[in-house]
Formats: structure tokens, sequence, C-alpha cells
């Protein structure tokens, strides 16, 4: 369901927005860093932040990615969470690290924070036709 532009997006450098339903209804976003694996979307967050609480109660949500290098190279994903994957050895985190940053450890590490996955399943994808900024 998703095309290789939008696999390369996830794969690099490039910050991602997740956004999520509050209890009102109105929408929540964060940025947050992600990456794309077997046909999901995976952000890395930490237990009893804003988003994990909100997909407790609803778990839809909208992704977007833009490259750092062009900002018409972009892509948005709703979808839906459909597991939490708890990622308390920092495993993922640590694949996030090197992708993110070029180091082998998640340098951010605190003793009362229990860091989980959020397993998106894509259902609407848009990816913006390739597009430059003129120069």
């Amino acid at each position: 369901m998703i095309d290789q532009k939008a696999i390369n997006l996830f794969s690099e450098k490039n910050l991602v927005f997740i956004a999520t339903v509050m209890k009102d209804g109105s929408p929540q976003v964060s940025p947050v860093w992600a990456n794309y694996e077997d046909g999901y979307i995976l952000v890395n967050t930490a237990e009893g932040r804003i988003k994990h609480k909100n997909i407790l109660r609803d778990p839809r949500v909208a992704v977007s990615v833009v490259s750092k290098d062009n900002p018409l190279d972009m892509t948005t994903i709703r979808g839906t969470v459909e597991e939490l994957i708890p990622d308390y050895d920092y495993k993922h985190a640590d694949i996030l690290t090197k992708q993110y940053m070029g180091r082998d450890h998640y340098p951010f590490k605190r003793d009362d924070e229990k860091r989980i996955i959020l397993k998106i399943k894509p259902n609407k994808v848009f990816v913006l036709p390739e597009l430059k900024i003129s120069e």
C-alpha cells in the first residue's frame, strides 16, 4: 500500500508528525521519530504521554513526513494503531537513534520512562508527486 518514495522518507533523517484525537475530539500533533517496517509505520514514544493516552481511547491517527532536503517531497498517512509494543530494552529506540543521530544508543534514557512502539497500519496514503523547489 505504501510506495517506495514514502518508504524512503521514513528511512531517512526526516522528522515525522503524528496526530491523535483528544478526548474532546480536537486534534493533537507531536513531532516524533519513526520508521517503516513490513507494511507498518513504527513510532517510538513513552508510556503515559498524551499521544499514548489518546491512542488507548481512540487508535485512529494521521502521520506526516517531509523530506529535510525538499519540503515538497512528503507523504501523509491516515491509519490505525494496531498494536502497542513494549520497547523497554530500547532496541527500537536505538535503531531510530542510529537513523536520526548517527549514534548507537538512545541518549535520552530516563529511569522512570518506559518506551513503547506504536505499530500503525496505513489505511489511506497520499504521496505528493515528484516536485522540486526551483532554484
